[in-house]
Order: C-alpha cells, then sequence, then structure tokens
C-alpha cells in the first residue's frame, strides 16, 4: 500500500518525481524517499514524514541526474522512519529498490543473508529483496538475471523499481500482485502505481501482468516474463486528465469529490442507458443470456465497497428475485463457501486492486464460477481477471476515505438490477422507465443537499466534542448507517459504530446515554413509525439526536433541532441521498477536530496487501 515513481529521460529526474509522489502520497504518506544515478554515483535522500518534508529537504540540496526511482510508504514491516523509508541499499550500495507489497518469507530470507555477512540498516522485508538482488548481481552477470534469480527465492506479492550503478540506462521493474505501470512518453519513459502520478507527462500506459520484468530506457522498453521469454504487452491510453488529480477550488480532495457525484451520476446514466427506458450494458460484453441464467449471486468486497454490496442485496433482491448474499472478501478467501451452480460472483472495488477481493476472485475462478466487476480501474487486475466488467467511470479518487466512488458503484448496481429485473421479466417496462427516471433525477436532489452544508456543518460543530456514535439505520438504509460510521472513524478517529435500528434493544442501548450522538436515519419509509420508536427510546436515555429525514416529516422537529432534510424519494433509491449528509457530516467533524481528511492516520487508499 505505497506508492512506487520512476523516471528515465533527458530531465532532471528529481522535482518529477517529487511531483509524482505527491500525486500518490494517497497510498501512502508516513515517509518517503527518492533515488538518482548521477555521475557514476546513486544518492538517496529519504524523510519519516509527508513528501511535502522531503521536497522542503531536497531544496536545500542539488540532486542530479536524469534517471531515478521514489517511493511514499505506509508502514507494514516496520515502524515509520527514516531508515525504514524506502528507498533501500544493498551492503555495495550499487543497486537500490523501492517496493510496494508484502514478501511473506522475508524472516527466512533475512536469516540466511545475514549468516552470509549482508548487514540490515532496516526493519523492512524490502530490505530482504535488495540483498538477495546483491547476492547475485555481478558486472558479467548484469542487473536482469540478478533481479530475475532473486525473484525465484521470493514469496509474497511486489512491485519493484531497481537501479543499478553499473546500468544506469535502464530502469528495473517488476510486477507480482501488486499494480505497476509504465508511462510511454517522448525520448522519456515512467514506472508507476498509479497514473494518477504521471498524468502531467503522459497518458500512454503498458500495464504489466503478474511475473512481468520491464527494462526501462529513455526510449525502449522491453518485457519478458520471470524466465526471460519476451512478452509484448498494449499501450493503452489514459483518459482521465490532469486536472482530476488537483483540489481546484475545494480546500481538501474529500470535498471536492464529495461534490463531483452529481456530475458523475449524470455521466454513468447516460453511458449505460439508450433512452429514457432502456438501459444498455452492450459495452460491457455483459451477456444477456447468461444472465437468464443465474440463479444465485454472491457480492464480495470490502470497506466501502462491503457496504455498496449490501445495499445492493437489498436492491438486487427485489429487482431479480433471486438469493443474493454478500461475504467480506478477506473472510471469504479462508473459508470454504458452498457455491451453487449457475452462481454469479460480483465483486466490488475502486481501485481494482484490493488484496483480500481479488483473492476472492482468484477462488472462484478455479471453481469454474462467472465472475462480474464493478471498478473504476480500466488496467486494474480485478478488471484483468474478470469475465464481465462495468466500469464505473468515476474519476480518480484521492482521497483516503471513499465518497463518490461509493455512490457510483451503488448506481451502476442499481442500473444492473433494474436491467436484470426487466429481463428476466420480474420489472414491468413502466416500472423499469420510472426507475431510470428517478435515477435521473438524483443528481439534482444531491445538489439540494449541499445547499444544506451550512446546516450540517452548524451540526458538526455542535457535535464534535462527543466521544462516540451510534449510527442507525433501517431495511436498505441499514447499510448507510454502517458507511455513514466508517467515514466518521475513519477521518475523525472518533469511536462509533453503526447499527440495523431493530437491533438496538439487543445490545446498543446498553451504551446510550447523555455523553453519545446517535444519528438517525429517518426518510420516508413503510417503517418511518418504527424508527419514531428508536428515536424515543434514544431520548429517554437522553442521548443527542441528529436526524436525516425526507422533506415534510415536520414531526420530527418534535423530538431534535438537528435535522438535515433530504428531497422525497422511493425509499428503494434513497441511499444515494441518504449517504450525503453522512459523509458532510463526517468531513466537517474532523475538519473542525483539526485533522487531515485527505490523508487519515494509519490508513492508505489501496490496501494491495493483506
Amino acid at each position: 500500500m505505497c506508492g512506487i515513481i520512476g523516471y528515465i529521460g533527458n530531465k532532471s529526474s528529481a522535482p518529477i518525481i517529487i511531483e509524482g509522489l505527491k500525486k500518490l502520497e494517497y497510498r501512502g504518506y508516513d515517509s518517503a524517499g527518492l533515488a538518482v544515478i548521477h555521475d557514476s554515483k546513486i544518492s538517496i535522500l529519504k524523510y519519516k514524514g509527508k513528501v511535502s518534508e522531503l521536497k522542503e529537504r531536497l531544496g536545500k540540496q542539488t540532486l542530479l541526474g536524469s534517471v531515478g526511482i521514489g517511493h511514499t510508504r505506509w508502514a507494514t514491516h516496520g515502524k515509520p522512519s527514516q531508515s525504514n523509508s524506502h528507498p533501500h541499499s544493498n551492503c555495495s550500495g550499487k543497486i537500490v529498490v523501492v517496493h510496494n507489497g508484502i514478501i511473506e518469507n522475508f524472516i527466512e530470507l533475512k536469516a540466511e543473508l545475514l549468516k552470509q555477512g549482508c548487514k540490515f540498516k532496516s526493519e523492512t522485508d524490502t530490505e530482504v529483496i535488495v540483498h538477495l538482488i546483491g547476492k547475485y548481481y555481478s558486472k558479467d552477470l548484469g542487473i536482469v538475471p540478478a533481479v530475475r534469480k532473486a525473484l525465484k527465492e521470493l514469496k509474497g506479492s511486489y512491485a519493484l523499481g531497481v537501479l543499478c550503478i553499473d546500468e544506469p540506462e535502464k530502469i528495473v521493474a517488476v510486477r507480482q500482485d501488486s499494480p505497476l505501470i509504465i508511462g510511454v512518453g517522448k525520448k522519456e519513459n515512467f514506472i508507476v502505481s498509479d497514473v494518477s502520478g504521471i498524468l502531467e507527462h503522459t497518458k500512454r500506459v503498458i500495464y504489466l501482468d503478474d511475473g512481468q520484468i520491464a527494462v526501462v530506457r529513455k526510449d525502449d522498453i522491453e518485457i519478458s516474463d520471470i524466465t526471460g521469454n519476451k512478452v509484448i504487452n498494449k499501450i493503452d491510453k489514459v483518459t482521465h486528465k490532469a486536472e482530476h488529480v488537483t483540489k481546484g477550488k475545494f480546500a481538501h480532495f474529500m470535498l471536492k469529490e464529495i461534490y463531483e457525484q452529481p456530475q458523475i451520476l449524470s455521466k454513468i446514466i447516460s453511458l449505460y442507458t439508450k433512452s429514457k427506458s432502456t438501459i444498455d450494458f452492450s459495452n460491457c460484453s455483459l451477456n444477456k443470456e447468461f444472465l437468464l441464467k443465474v440463479q444465485n449471486v454472491i457480492i464480495v468486497a470490502c470497506g466501502t465497497s462491503y457496504h455498496v454490496g449490501m445495499v445492493a442485496k437489498y436492491a438486487l433482491e427485489s429487482f431479480i428475485r433471486i438469493p443474493v448474499s454478500v461475504d467480506l472478501g478477506s473472510e471469504f478467501r479462508y473459508r470454504d463457501p458452498v457455491i451453487s451452480d449457475n452462481t454469479l460472483v460480483i465483486s466490488i472495488s475502486q481501485s481494482g486492486e484490493t488484496a483480500d477481493t481479488l483473492a476472492a476472485v482468484r477462488e472462484v475462478k478455479k471453481r469454474g464460477v462467472k465472475v462480474l466487476s464493478i471498478c473504476n480501474v480500466l488496467g486494474s487486475s480485478l478488471v484483468r481477471e474478470s469475465d464481465y466488467v462495468i466500469p464505473i467511470q468515476a474519476g480518480p479518487e484521492i482521497s483516503v476515505a471513499s465518497t463518490k466512488a461509493f455512490t457510483a458503484q451503488m448506481i451502476v448496481l442499481y442500473l444492473l438490477g433494474i436491467y436484470w429485473g426487466g429481463i428476466r421479466g420480474v420489472l414491468s417496462k413502466n416500472y423499469v422507465k420510472n426507475a431510470i427516471e428517478i435515477l435521473r433525477s438524483i443528481p439534482e436532489k444531491q445538489k439540494e443537499i449541499f445547499n444544506d452544508e451550512k446546516n450540517i456543518k452548524f451540526i458538526a460543530k455542535r457535535h464534535l466534542h462527543f466521544g462516540a456514535f451510534l449510527y442507525l439505520g433501517r431495511n436498505i438504509n441499514y447499510p448507510i448507517a454502517l458507511e455513514g460510521a466508517l467515514k466518521l472513524k475513519e477521518i475523525s478517529y472518533i469511536p462509533t459504530e453503526g447499527y440495523a435500528s431493530g437491533e438496538m434493544k439487543h445490545g446498543p442501548i446498553a451504551l446510550i446515554d447523555e455523553y453519545r450522538a446517535v444519528v438517525c436515519i429517518a426518510n420516508d419509509s413503510f417503517i418511518f413509525d418504527k424508527m419514531i420508536s428508536n428515536i424515543q427510546e434514544i431520548l429517554a436515555r437522553k442521548a443527542k439526536i441528529i436526524i436525516i429525514a425526507t422533506k415534510g416529516k415536520v414531526q420530527l422537529k418534535d423530538y431534535t433541532k438537528e435535522i438535515v432534510f433530504i428531497p422525497e424519494i422511493e425509499e428503494t433509491f434513497s441511499p444515494l441521498l441518504t449517504i450525503i449528509p453522512l459523509q458532510l457530516l463526517a468531513y466537517h467533524i474532523a475538519v473542525l477536530k483539526g485533522y487531515d481528511v485527505d490523508k487519515p492516520r494509519n490508513l492508505a487508499k489501496s490496501v494491495t496487501v493483506e
């Protein structure tokens, strides 16, 4: 869960690497470093802290050289420190490595290397890699064969950037279960973990596959498999624009991404609807005949995407009348699931590199099960390993706490469910038409909620001193209670819990007192009166209540002044609205508490390791 960037060309590499690291910092930000080759010497600069601090240190010295690699870290093995920061070098100092991933057998390898006289300077698993390469390296053999020999001893996941002082005209890049991309420029080339790091320089990219090694020179790229056989990977063009990875007028990426949601949902609806009454997934190669054969659906996802899957369970079962189960990828991979014939697995991931979700997909693929992925990154591992893919087209999401990807994933699954229910004959043509009209209205309704941001910020200010929050929701908004709670705990570090409201008396009510705030999702619903009962039970125990409610439910003002009203909408589609005030509430509480909402502590954007 780290960011890698490398440059080779005719320009000074250090400034390019630093700017690239700033754009990759959402992948890890407890330390950063870079290494540059110049005049038969490798210069390394690294620092515990953010990239801005590394940049400040770089400004105080000159780091010359037109080839270099850089890294921003999210600690796994070894605490955040300067010595544990990447790049790491071997004993001779001739070879340096940056690494994303985890080496599972590093303890055994380290013990053997210590016996052989290697001296370790860090607590990281990465340092094992560079010493292994150094063990096999000689001028006669060359750096690439040495890398290849070292890889045969490694177990785990890794994306590597390797420099060798004796071969300054190349960067060696390796991928195994961790993303790494080649950026193709004019008389310059790049390696990068995520295309956002190089968009200012090139939009032409090569996605490396697992087990591939690339030798990247300024005017040439050679790719081979681990045995040395040459392979040819196509060059893709990235459609994202450089401004997609800047904050623009907003104070934080998170706020920008919250406000981007109406535009993104409008784009998705336009992309997947042919007319006001027809949904079209033909561009996704989604086989209509196959969908008609499916008798069971399993959704696998992690974190925020898991909450999307929970919403989808309610919606899909209603739309297609087929059993739908939802599994955490991290649990699914370690049990022996019973998968019946004609099952479709739907995997959901913003990055397409989520390690646990990928492991679940690979497990079901072994059993011959078809996989449909809902993903934001077209060149990702998940996309390439799935049978069917529906891109969410949300653009780069930089803030660690996911917002726009959440609603983009949801609306794609709503569209899928409506389409599927239509072809199965469960939903009438009239219902499909009306449902599309409702979805088309969502972006404007979200904008209405934005008009109430001042009220949400006021509520945040009145409640930021509370030591704990409880979020309650019913039916299809139960997952939104979970997601609202997750958002707040991710960025404000306040202990929060999300519960189905009907479960309150089965335990959580014991926690309620005057020191806890309770957020109730009380939108218009056939079980609205039951939520009123929950609210009265909470008030009887003196907790402070914040209510998310449908406009017109003025009777709620009898219980609290802290109400955010959302536009009227059919309950089935209400999660696309109820989540917006919860995102804004979490954002403003965290900002008022003085936290960096885009880079919350201990978290990284893409969980590429277990």
